[in-house]
């Protein structure tokens, strides 16, 4: 289907479409030691030499813990319907274990009410990524105690909080936790263990059920639970066999091994079967699949860049990695081996992730068909690049809004072929500790001078706050 005539025909979105933007606690509060708040893994991963770029660390990050009310000033001045945030689990329950620290919950109860109080709906997801270093040092995500322990947390978080915060996630991007965690090692906590990797994507699959129940028993029944999956739109290089197959691999390794317990209540044969030679899958007990596969009220899509793969041959086999999650001597893809990804065609953000609208397009429609009358939000999508303040202090960012407009663009023409997309956060509201890469990379719609912490919002954020605002689309700057 050809792309809609922006020129002619105006892009405009339905009336109760929300439009957000999205941030995670470790990457903007800082206040690491207030509160009662104890490490997490990515406190100890990112003051670990070498695991960050600059070996940076988000100690302070933004400093959103004490500035909190002037974020959400801002916005409120771009309107903004509806702010992701996360809760940070070792500020809420610092070992993981136990009663629930009131001074923690409080910050997450203030920050509630002063979205609501300025209108902005508050949009919270339990968990983005910074386990309480105590469940890591009893075996982290790969041990199924850390599942039922992150269904006490549920519980607590949702009795505290599920008054003011009616929209709810589990999980941000297990893929990233499994798989970048305990497999290639680039994110905390840093391990490179292939079976440990499958063990904590069952493990995570199991504790986003048990969550989902302990939410919904601790929690008014208007409120909604959901989970965010970074699932990816995977394309083979070419329509050979071989290819096709390398592509199957990696879409059960990405998509199927979290959709399948989640949305159907089982693992892709093909997935168990292409693992066999790394792990017996023995992990899994009786009764898990059925406790990993809650009915949803909705699934987040996070989206940034297509991949594209082949089967490894002798003229691409000593080629690079190109899957774009960061440079280690240890694989993500248990069992792919044999596996090699290519970089797409077109152009590219910093993050050197090609620009493909196509794929969010695609990605959509595909749950559209996979799990029918479930609502879809993008809970992620953006783009980062290196934005600088101009001699007047001004943050111009059109390719940003370019961005912006064509995936957007994207998501209104899924709706417009059926699919039921109800919302759309920006990633990131604000410049923020990009994880392994420290505060390189800028995705946000407002830039944050690091050293005075100063706020100002881009070009982008003023053109992404008059799509809300009017829920249509602004033309793209020359």
């Amino acid at each position: 289907m050809p792309e809609p005539d922006t020129s002619v025909t105006p892009v405009t979105f339905p009336p109760a479409f929300l439009w957000g933007a999205a941030t995670s606690a470790y990457q903007i509060e800082g206040a690491v030691r207030e509160d009662g708040r104890t490490p997490s893994i990515w406190d100890t991963f990112s003051h670990t030499p070498g695991r960050t770029a600059g070996g940076d660390h988000g100690d302070i990050a933004v400093d959103h813990y004490h500035r909190y009310r002037e974020d959400v000033a801002l916005m409120a001045e771009l309107g903004l319907k509806a702010y992701r945030f996360s809760i940070a689990w070792p500020r809420v329950q610092p070992t993981g274990r136990g009663p629930a620290v009131q001074r923690g919950l409080d910050f997450y109860r203030r920050l509630a009410d002063e979205l609501l109080a300025h209108g902005i709906k508050p949009v919270a997801t339990l968990y983005h990524w910074d386990l309480p270093q105590e469940l890591e040092d009893a075996g982290g995500w790969p041990e199924r105690e850390t599942a039922y322990r992150f269904a006490e947390y549920a519980a607590l978080a949702g009795e505290a909080l599920g008054d003011r915060v009616e929209q709810w996630t589990t999980l941000n991007e297990p893929w990233c936790i499994a798989f970048l965690g305990y497999g290639s090692g680039v994110h905390a906590p840093g391990r490179t263990d292939p079976v440990a990797a499958l063990k904590a994507a069952h493990h995570l699959n199991l504790a986003h059920g048990l969550a989902t129940s302990a939410l919904r028993s601790a929690m008014p029944a208007r409120n909604t639970v959901a989970v965010s999956l970074n699932s990816s739109t995977v394309r083979p290089l070419s329509d050979s066999p071989a290819d096709l197959r390398a592509a199957r691999r990696i879409d059960d390794l990405a998509n199927g091994v979290f959709h399948g317990p989640i949305l159907h209540g089982a693992y892709p044969a093909s997935l168990l079967s292409a693992t066999r030679t790394v792990t017996d899958w023995s992990f899994v007990r009786e009764g898990d699949l059925e406790a990993a596969n809650q009915p949803l009220d909705a699934l987040g899509l996070n989206y940034y860049t297509p991949a594209l793969v082949s089967a490894a041959t002798e003229a691409v086999k000593a080629g690079p990695r190109a899957d774009g999650h960061g440079s280690s001597a240890f694989s993500p893809w248990p069992g792919a081996d044999d596996v090699v990804f290519h970089q797409t065609p077109g152009d590219r953000t910093e993050m050197g992730w090609t620009i493909d609208p196509t794929g969010l397009y695609d990605l959509i429609m595909r749950y559209t068909r996979e799990a029918p009358g479930l609502p879809l939000y993008v809970t992620e999508n953006g783009a980062a690049y290196d934005d600088k303040p101009d001699p007047e202090g001004r943050v111009h960012d059109p390719e940003r809004i370019a961005y912006l407009h064509g995936h957007l663009s994207a998501v209104r023409r899924a709706i417009d072929d059926g699919a039921d997309v109800r919302g759309y956060f920006l990633w990131s509201l604000m410049d923020n500790f990009e994880w392994a890469y420290g505060y390189e990379k800028r995705f946000g719609a407002i830039h944050v001078d690091y050293t005075t912490l100063k706020r100002t919002p881009k070009s982008s954020a003023r053109w992404y706050g008059e799509a809300a605002r009017t829920g249509r689309l602004p033309g793209v700057p020359e």
